[in-house]
């Protein structure tokens, strides 16, 4: 049996979407300090209700720690 590319490319994307995590800038980052400024923008979060997909690492993990009060994750 011949797999085509895009057969192979399917398989990867269901791979790569469970391992990914969907996070939505929810409230203001005014008032807030430097270093949480700086993670929203790390995470690519400009703009209240800014939805961004990234990677399940424990590096993002730590950053959505870190900001959490002011995103919505969803798995």
């Amino acid at each position: 049996m011949c797999l085509k590319q895009h057969d192979i490319n399917d398989e990867l994307i269901g791979i790569e979407m469970a391992n990914q995590l969907k996070v939505t800038l929810k409230k203001s980052k005014i008032g807030s300090t430097e270093k949480i400024r700086a993670t929203l923008i790390g995470l690519g979060l400009t703009k209240i209700n800014k939805t961004v997909v990234r990677q399940d690492t424990p590096e993002i993990r730590g950053m959505i720690k870190k900001v959490e009060h002011l995103v919505e994750v969803e798995d």
